[in-house]
């Protein structure tokens, strides 16, 4: 009896070991993601200052940074700086934008008043480009080629270090400039 006790103890301490070698080496943030590498699924949503409809086939040929955030998201505060820093560094090699998710108006509104919009913030009814691009909290980032084609996603509040990355990353995904008629 006393083997049997000791049996299930040393099966049980091996369970143990093997999940929590499994465990080491991932990484515990990484989120699941399915779609990357594939082409980022087009939406049409309207601008939270001017109204007007802006959609991704705007942007083509050129890369996105899309962040999905919203007013009551803590950590998304404390993410705001860097994108506003991310747009005046990089904004001349991606387009920034910003989606509000499941936030009113005026509390987005009333966020960026304090913390800055110097990048398209758009308004997502129902959260459907929520759906389509499998956000599951707020801060996401996703980062798309010229291409069309979603590179990644960060998934937390994104350091400078982080973005800088990203837009290297998605700077080496651009197309090569056509040549001139002298170079041909």
């Amino acid at each position: 009896m006393k083997w049997r006790v000791t049996l299930s103890f040393v099966v049980l301490c091996m369970g143990l070991l093997a999940v929590l070698y499994k465990g080491f080496g991932s990484d515990p943030h990484a989120v699941p993601f399915m779609l990357k590498g594939e082409p980022a699924p087009p939406f049409a949503l309207r601008a939270l200052d001017s109204g007007m409809k802006v959609s991704l086939e705007q942007f083509k040929g050129r890369p996105v940074v899309m962040n999905f955030w919203a007013s009551w998201c803590g950590p998304c505060k404390m993410e705001h700086p860097v994108l506003e820093w991310g747009s005046r560094e990089f904004g001349n090699q991606a387009q920034f934008l910003g989606v509000v998710f499941e936030d009113t108006e005026d509390n987005a509104r009333q966020f960026l008043s304090q913390m800055g919009a110097s990048f398209p913030q758009l308004v997502d009814p129902r959260s459907r480009v929520a759906v389509d691009y499998g956000v599951a909290g707020v801060p996401e980032t996703y980062f798309i080629d010229a291409q069309g084609t979603i590179r990644g996603k960060h998934v937390g509040p994104i350091d400078p270090q982080t973005m800088a990355d990203w837009m290297k990353d998605l700077a080496s995904s651009a197309p090569a400039p056509a040549p001139t008629a002298k170079q041909q």
